[in-house]
């Protein structure tokens, strides 16, 4: 069983890796992926919440929702991906 704090540790690693900071932005949709099914649902909520800590900007388009990461929330950020990589 994964902790919210994982998943969120997940779905941030993903951005750092591909290097997803401020005007970097990706599909809010290719988050959830690489979730098994039954965490797809858990994994959006997370991604909610990254958003109201301000860790995640959203950013609108005629194609969907972009997403991007605050790089002023580095050390929250690292802590998340640290604890996603700890599980692993």
């Amino acid at each position: 069983m994964w902790t919210d704090d994982e998943i969120k540790g997940k779905i941030l690693h993903k951005l750092v890796r591909f290097g997803k900071f401020e005007a970097s932005h990706t599909a809010i949709e290719h988050l959830q992926s690489g979730f098994p099914k039954d965490m797809v649902g858990r994994a959006k909520e997370m991604v909610a919440e990254l958003k109201k800590e301000n860790i995640l900007f959203s950013k609108k388009t005629g194609y969907g929702e972009q997403v991007s990461m605050n790089l002023e929330k580095r050390d929250t950020i690292m802590k998340y991906v640290e604890i996603f990589l700890k599980k692993e």
